[in-house]
């Protein structure tokens, strides 16, 4: 296992130096949501800060099947010699030019991210993008362990150094990763000068209705739920759209619920991260057939794994701003 995390390691470090993303995957997708919405490149102080995590979680999802076929074969040897001789960019070239992501869904992330941003909007929120120069957070090198130097050496030279070079004073989250990296992780390190707000807290006051006509269950972001505090607020915008959440303390409780089974768990071991999804999906649909994610890797884990069991819909595309 130690051998195969460095070697992930090596190449999300690789893809990272070649495309700005820690998986091989065409960094154009991550600003197509925000044609025609006019949104100011920089826009001020206060940006929207997506981390192009639901425009990787696709991706992802087509990446997980072929590191079970690379860590079962002796590509897997391969895969370590490269790493081991810092040639994590041949191997993040490879897996994109063996691995594409669904355009389809591609186009449902960029859609959700589009409904994000009308909602803050809709709040009444002045904000800019940053566009091709929006770099990724250092989630996943900081989640998968054992890389933090890499963590640290990244989150410095590319996320602080652009951020400081548009002199942005407010960053708006908008996944669970993204956020926890800002406020939990990078200050023990770093010296922020600037506010992270999460866009949960500043559309949870808006007038929402539902775009669905029938009850949902909640599974829980692991880090929105115990480490951000933020299970009280999407239940919240769910109540104000009229959407009843059905709830089980034992399935859907804060410090009951369980894990979707994603990165970096889906990464290090596959099989794993399905027997952790499918179980989780089977105690969701107890309650109910829709279920209502609030973070793009559990909503792609969960989608991926849920094989008719279940609807697996973000938050974002069953509530729209009135």
């Amino acid at each position: 296992m130690e051998s195969w995390v460095k070697s992930l390691i090596e190449i999300m470090k690789g893809s990272l130096n070649s495309n700005g993303l820690p998986i091989p995957m065409d960094k154009a997708y991550c600003s197509e949501w925000a044609k025609d919405l006019n949104i100011p490149r920089g826009g001020g102080s206060t940006i929207i800060y997506t981390s192009c995590l639901y425009q990787m979680a696709p991706m992802i999802n087509e990446l997980v099947p072929w590191i079970e076929k690379i860590k079962g074969s002796s590509l897997s040897a391969f895969a370590g010699t490269l790493s081991r001789a810092g040639l994590g960019g041949i191997l993040s070239r490879f897996a994109g030019f063996m691995v594409k992501p669904n355009k389809a869904d591609i186009d449902r992330a960029n859609g959700i991210v589009r409904n994000i941003a009308r909602a803050l909007q809709k709040a009444g929120i002045s904000f800019g993008f940053l566009y091709e120069d929006e770099p990724y957070s250092g989630a996943l090198l900081h989640e998968i362990g054992g890389a933090e130097d890499a963590f640290m050496d990244y989150f410095e030279n590319t996320v602080l150094k652009t951020l400081r070079k548009y002199e942005v004073k407010r960053v708006i989250t908008i996944d669970p990763h993204t956020h926890n990296v800002l406020v939990n992780v990078a200050p023990n390190y770093f010296k922020l000068n600037f506010e992270v707000v999460n866009y949960l807290d500043l559309i949870k006051g808006i007038k929402v209705r539902s775009r669905i006509g029938n009850d949902v269950v909640i599974h829980d972001s692991c880090l929105y739920a115990r480490y951000l505090n933020k299970y009280d607020i999407y239940r919240s915008i769910l109540d104000n759209a009229g959407i009843k959440h059905l709830e089980d303390p034992m399935i859907t409780g804060r410090e009951t619920s369980t894990c979707c089974g994603g990165p970096p768990l889906e990464s290090l071991s596959p099989e794993l991260s399905k027997k952790i999804a499918k179980i989780r999906i089977e105690n969701l649909a107890r309650l109910s057939k829709t279920v209502v994610t609030v973070c793009p890797i559990c909503l792609a884990n969960l989608g991926r794994n849920a094989e008719g069991a279940a609807q697996i819909l973000d938050i974002n595309e069953i509530i729209e701003p009135e």
